[in-house]
């Protein structure tokens, strides 16, 4: 039976199909990935290029595609306020997801690699995301990220071959591997904003999963 005879048949009887159930990235679906904004001046001209000076001499004639961990020991995880300047973000002491994610785009893209932005949803406890709640609510800082046990996270896609790419968590200063166990911390979904020759056809490949971009990708 073809799927539209079936969807007559059953409403002839009355019945209704039950509706989709919710996914954990729903809350973000139309969520953009965050960018720094820049003044138009020197200012933040300047601190890009400290970024990118920075990175090449903490990687000091390494592997190229090695993760910046320096990022993770310059600046702790934790409330920064949006929007932020370019000229801003590199002065901080701490910084949130999204200003990470931005600095390792920058980082990477500074090296001559291609990189995109990515999204994430983590599974933790909703007791860990009430004392986050609370510690971004002392900052005046929005808790946006924030869904029951669910946590929205940004972290940074490195093209690694012709289409495959690791994913780079700069808040953590570690690569999420592809083969989730679930538990606490553990990825749920995932979205990779990339375009040109990556933004058709079969996706991206992190690990044996493809991954369409702009397209959050449930795990």
């Amino acid at each position: 039976m073809y799927l539209a005879e079936a969807d007559g048949a059953a409403a002839g009887r009355g019945e209704t199909r039950a509706a989709p159930a919710p996914k954990a990235s729903d809350r973000w679906e139309s969520f953009p990935y965050s960018r720094f904004s820049h003044h138009g001046r020197a200012c933040c001209d300047i601190a890009r290029e400290w970024v990118v000076g920075m990175d090449f001499a903490q990687l000091n004639g390494g592997d190229l595609t090695s993760g910046p961990r320096w990022l993770r020991e310059k600046y702790k995880w934790g409330p920064s306020p949006w929007p932020i300047h370019w000229c801003e973000a590199v002065k901080r002491k701490s910084i949130d997801c999204g200003a990470h994610a931005a600095l390792a785009l920058e980082a990477f893209t500074g090296r001559g690699l291609t990189a995109f932005p990515a999204q994430v949803v983590q599974k933790y406890s909703e007791d860990s995301t009430e004392q986050w709640r609370g510690k971004w609510a002392e900052e005046d800082v929005s808790c946006h990220w924030l869904d029951g046990e669910h946590i929205y996270h940004e972290v940074t896609a490195l093209l690694v071959g012709e289409d495959a790419v690791k994913i780079w968590d700069s808040s953590a200063g570690s690569w999420i591997g592809p083969r989730q166990a679930g538990g606490y911390g553990s990825l749920v979904a995932i979205r990779i904003f990339a375009d040109g020759q990556w933004g058709g056809g079969d996706g991206l490949r992190w690990g044996e999963r493809r991954i369409k971009p702009g397209t959050w990708v449930q795990i």
